[in-house]
């Protein structure tokens, strides 16, 4: 055996084991419990960063660990492929879409390769495989039928520069989450899924089977989901011959009500001011609110802004006339587009009654007190007193919402109702690189679902790829035009394609069965698999896929197709991988290849004099080059560092910045193994005699308890996903086993135990240096079937404690001594030690006592 590790000659030889033994395949019933844990499939990128190593690292040491522990595992690996960026690439270098994603397949799964994950590849797919969206096209003509998919016209955000709809959780900070370009609004006619009939459920899943989530997703789905308790209330609107219904938690405030506000969006805007003075600056004003980002129009410090619609509302409880103004504040698509506005009460209200010279009417009074609507710098929004309410007048407000809900019922005015700020979800998309939605348009028989005998409905090949925009499907005629399967007469296709999130909703049901011929899965792989044990993803997806999923798996439990009521047991948001930017004021983003230090701290191109500026560390992106490539990384230091240092830099929940000196210490610390295990392989050519604790001398007992307390916070560590600390807990026990030096049989079988321990603890996390040290200690077969080692309670008991020694207040000496010992002799011990003989040397002990299984403090002049 070399002295030293050399991770090129040993990775592809294992890697290659592992593939032709199947070693990481699994099936159905094989002994063991049943573990199916799964990390948030990838886009076929064409290259993987870092912080995909550290995202499937994660995954893999749990995968590894229970694989040890006796677990039938399921791990499987497929690939995210459809989307914007394959369109804009066919776009852009003149490829296929199909082409250039397979291509990025090829070349990221031979990186996962290499760096031995252990993935079931026999179960992976492409979501852009027809035999894979067959199922998905054939769920959504059944949800057609039961009216759970549906086609409306609605504003829906739109990216000018991809071209197509964005969903609410696609819009960040207003802009697209793909290309940064600034949302509008659009009018289309869209499809789309009732995930709202299922707030409820998704609401109650939260506390009923989300115990292993973490509370930060649990809290940003519970308020998507916004559950709200209150009242409509129809308020009259004469000039459009009908009413206006609002929704309010506050109907105690209802007398207060001076004006109402509606969406600028809602379809009774037009006709409030039609004919009016006020027409057409209603109508520009809602132009201009449709190019504004809607999430910022709710924040608290956006301007608000609004015109009176030259129309009036009756206000059911005063019969007053209050004007009806369209809002920027206001968006239609959450609650009834319409809400009463009371500024007295309400602070959005009162700074819009002061910027439009609203009237402000007091309804509720702090007791005690009585407020000024003329002087008044805020509205009231805590309890108090209901005034101004007849009949409420006196009423504590609080009670008065009950009172207020059951008067308005009473007269027919209003009801108690419960609303979720959860919409229904947009399913369609304009582009080409999709799942094309089955349904077909016949003037005679109207929106007719593909039929299942018909399915899958494929992408055309012969489509031209432009940067002109819009969906290359409604160009392409031989795809449009089609035939009705009803009635026969010529008919069209639909030419949107599905939202992403529609394959990525029910990837983990196609991972348990994927050669299914007859449906998404075989019912008995859906029985035993599900749900996924183990989910692990970012955090950035709590209400987007995450809710998606959860949503989609319901949808297929009621259709039969799924037996659990939720997707994923347990779910871990891992950390992101961060890195500083680096940028040249003419050539834009660098990579970190293309940069160097100077001595004086100044950064340059590399080669160059030419200033770069550095900037903040951020989440590594493609788009900032801010990215190390784990190739290059592989080449100089092998697979299992770069593993290593992925899962020992930080904690797996928290972000992790780059620190190449960290890739050297993980390489350090295997060499440091090898080494060791190295200097003491002729111990393996002996029989192993064992050893008798008991008997052992001071420092082979302490190697002994050592190696079994490391056995027992690396397994509760990895089960708590404590990963960093795991690590942490083997580099001790290294430093431990380099100390000792073995005088016998007993000592070398506890250094063997030692050794043949640390090498099965760290193969989750570096496995070919493992598998590598387990055969050449003679070990027969691989780490992850030898199991994981136990540890004995017996040998975690003991012999000393520790008790410091504190001189005036400092601790001086670090005593070991019996659970037992009397303070007396405990005292004499201290004064013994030559630490605590030189500060107390020629000195008076005014002070000494012993603080029970804590302290020794002594006090000297």
């Amino acid at each position: 055996m070399s002295r030293k590790y050399t991770p090129s000659d040993i990775e592809a030889k294992w890697q290659k084991r592992w593939d032709d033994s199947k070693l990481f395949n699994a099936e159905r019933g094989e002994k063991g419990e049943k573990f199916y844990i799964l990390e948030m499939f990838p886009y076929p990128s064409g290259a993987i960063h870092m912080g995909h190593v550290r995202n499937y690292a994660i995954g893999d040491v749990i995968a590894r660990f229970k694989m040890m522990n006796g677990f039938n595992v399921l791990h499987p690996m497929g690939w995210d492929a459809f989307g914007m960026p394959a369109e804009n690439a066919a776009i852009e270098r003149g490829v296929h879409p199909a082409d250039w994603t397979y291509k990025n397949i090829d070349n990221m799964r031979a990186q996962f390769k290499r760096l031995g994950y252990a993935y079931d590849w026999t179960r992976e797919f492409a979501t852009c495989d027809p035999e894979y969206f067959k199922w998905e096209q054939l769920v959504f003509t059944k949800l057609v039928e039961k009216g759970l998919a549906y086609r409306k016209t609605s504003y829906v955000n739109w990216c000018p520069v991809d071209q197509t709809v964005l969903a609410n959780e696609q819009v960040e900070d207003g802009k697209c989450w793909r290309c940064d370009t600034e949302v509008t609004q659009k009018e289309m006619t869209q499809w789309f899924l009732r995930n709202t009939e299922y707030a409820e459920e998704l609401l109650s899943g939260i506390e009923e089977h989300m115990q292993q989530w973490p509370e930060e997703v649990k809290i940003q789905q519970r308020n998507w989901i916004g559950k709200s308790y209150g009242t409509e209330i129809e308020f009259e609107v004469p000039k459009l011959g009908e009413n206006l219904t609002v929704f309010t938690t506050r109907p105690d405030t209802l007398f207060g009500v001076t004006f109402m506000s509606i969406a600028p969006e809602h379809p009774a805007v037009p006709k409030l001011c039609a004919g009016t003075e006020q027409e057409e600056d209603v109508l520009a004003f809602v132009e201009k609110i449709k190019k504004e980002d809607k999430f910022k129009r709710t924040a608290d410090d956006y301007k608000k802004e609004g015109v009176f619609t030259g129309a009036y509302a009756i206000n059911p409880a005063t019969g007053d006339k209050v004007p009806v103004f369209a809002a920027n504040f206001v968006l239609y698509e959450y609650g009834t587009g319409a809400v009463m506005a009371v500024p007295g009460h309400d602070q959005r209200d009162f700074e819009f009654a002061r910027t439009y010279n609203l009237p402000i009417k007091i309804v509720i009074q702090p007791e005690g007190e009585t407020l000024d609507p003329d002087t008044m710098e805020a509205a009231w929004t805590e309890n108090g007193l209901m005034v101004n309410s007849a009949p409420f007048d006196g009423t504590p407000n609080r009670k008065g919402i009950d009172e207020v809900s059951a008067w308005l019922e009473e007269r027919k005015q209003g009801k108690k109702t419960v609303q979720f700020r959860l919409r229904d979800w947009c399913v369609s998309r304009q582009r080409y690189w999709g799942t094309p939605i089955p349904i077909i348009y016949c003037d005679k028989c109207g929106i007719v679902p593909v039929p299942e005998d018909q399915l899958p409905v494929t992408l055309p090949e012969n489509v031209e790829f432009t940067s002109q925009g819009g969906s290359p499907l409604a160009k392409c005629d031989d795809f449009v035009n089609t035939t009705c399967p009803t009635c026969g007469a010529a008919a069209k296709r639909e030419t949107d394609t599905f939202d992403t999130f529609m394959e990525s909703s029910w990837y983990h049901l196609r991972y348990t069965s994927r050669n299914c011929d007859s449906g998404m899965a075989d019912p008995e792989d859906a029985k035993y698999w599900l749900p996924v044990n183990f989910y692990i993803g970012g955090i950035e997806h709590a209400v987007g896929h995450l809710m998606y999923v959860r949503f989609y798996h319901k949808v297929l439990r009621d259709l039969g197709i799924v037996f659990s009521d939720e997707p994923a047991t347990r779910l871990l948001t891992q950390g992101m991988v961060c890195m500083e930017t680096y940028r040249h004021a003419e050539k834009g983003w660098l990579f970190p290849s293309e940069v160097e230090r100077k001595a004086d701290g100044s950064h340059v191109i590399k080669g160059t004099d030419e200033p770069v500026t550095v900037g903040r560390v951020e989440k590594m992106s493609k788009s900032k080059r801010n990215t190390v490539d784990p190739n290059k990384l592989i080449d100089r230091f092998g697979a299992d560092t770069v593993r290593l240092f992925s899962l020992f830099a930080a904690p797996p929940e928290k972000s992790l910045e780059w620190n190449v000196a960290g890739v050297e210490g993980a390489h350090r610390f295997l060499n440091r193994v090898w080494k060791t295990i190295a200097d003491h392989l002729d111990m393996w050519q002996q029989d192993d005699a064992g050893y008798d604790f008991d008997a052992l001398d001071k420092n082979a007992k302490a190697l002994a308890r050592k190696t079994h307390a490391t056995i027992k916070k690396a397994t509760d560590d990895i089960n708590r996903v404590q990963l960093n600390t795991a690590i942490a807990a083997n580099m001790e026990l290294i430093n431990d086993i380099s100390r000792f030096k073995p005088a016998g049989e007993a000592d070398n079988a506890v250094l063997r135990e030692s050794l043949e321990s640390i090498v099965a603890m760290l193969s989750p996390f570096a496995p070919h240096i493992t598998d590598e040290l387990n055969e050449l200690m003679g070990r027969s077969g691989y780490t992850v079937v030898s199991g994981w080692p136990t540890y004995d309670e017996a040998k975690l008991v003991t012999d000393t404690i520790t008790m410091p020694v504190q001189i005036n207040g400092k601790v001086r000496e670090n005593l070991e001594i019996a659970p037992d010992m009397q303070p007396d002799a405990i005292i004499a011990l201290a004064m013994e030690s030559p630490k605590v003989q030189k500060w107390i040397e020629g000195k008076e002990i005014k002070f000494s006592k012993v603080i029970p299984g804590k302290m020794v403090t002594l006090a000297v002049k």
